[in-house]
């Protein structure tokens, strides 16, 4: 007797295809959803996977995705259940991705992800100070009730509290601060704008992701030094 999708449905092309376009995340904590949920707005992909230790926390969450499925073009997420070896079965099924390591150290873990993938350099990307640099532009904009998208300036370093704000290159819609305001960022600043540098290492305060036309990574440029690029998009 035929089921109820049988009499419903008749497919007229095999149910499974192989993705055209599949991305996979590794992790799913606070940046990994983040970017999860940007693909598939985006509908960057036409596979998404999922990958973590924690198998509850990851069952939850490809369900939470699953179940918005209805507001997405996206036909398919899934989860992948992962205990060690993250990177060589990344390497394994997908030979010829591109790695953007966003796990803390990031600087440390993009070089080991290097070692173990035995990919070029140039197809490992540490995200760098990326997120420090977009969290500083948001919390300046909110000091000073402006857009963060009119508010520029970088944060270099090591992803993490040893990162460091450059101040003299922070600017509102192409007005130098440190002209008008010369103590910014010192000990002498009477406004403490440093507190907007340290705020960058506190983890309760929310992550904040944009995108840009230009967007600092990390990579590796020689021996086992992982340097801050430039990734221009067009």
């Amino acid at each position: 007797m035929a089921t109820l999708k049988d009499q419903l449905i008749h497919n007229l092309l095999k149910e499974e295809q192989t993705p055209q376009n599949k991305i996979t995340v590794v992790g799913v904590g606070a940046v990994g959803m983040a970017c999860a949920i940007s693909i598939l707005m985006k509908d960057l992909a036409d596979e998404l996977a999922l990958v973590d230790v924690i198998e509850d926390k990851l069952k939850g969450e490809m369900m939470d995705l699953q179940h918005g499925s209805l507001f997405l073009r996206t036909p398919k997420i899934r989860n992948v259940n992962i205990f060690k070896f993250i990177i060589p079965n990344v390497v394994k099924y997908s030979p010829n991705c591109k790695l953007l390591i966003v796990s803390n150290p990031v600087d440390i873990l993009t070089y080991v992800a290097w070692k173990i993938s035995g990919f070029p350099k140039n197809r490992v990307i540490g995200s760098g100070c990326n997120l420090d640099s977009a969290r500083f532009r948001y919390l300046m904009g909110e000091r000073l009730g402006v857009h963060p998208l009119s508010c520029h300036g970088w944060v270099l370093g090591e992803h993490g509290d040893s990162s460091v704000p450059v101040w003299s290159g922070v600017n509102v819609a192409g007005v130098s601060l440190k002209t008008l305001h010369p103590d910014l960022g010192t000990d002498t600043d009477k406004e403490q704008w440093k507190e907007c540098g340290y705020t960058l290492g506190d983890p309760k305060r929310a992550t904040i992701l944009k995108s840009s036309d230009v967007i600092p990574f990390h990579c590796l440029v020689g021996g086992c030094a992982c340097c801050p690029f430039y990734l221009f998009c067009d």
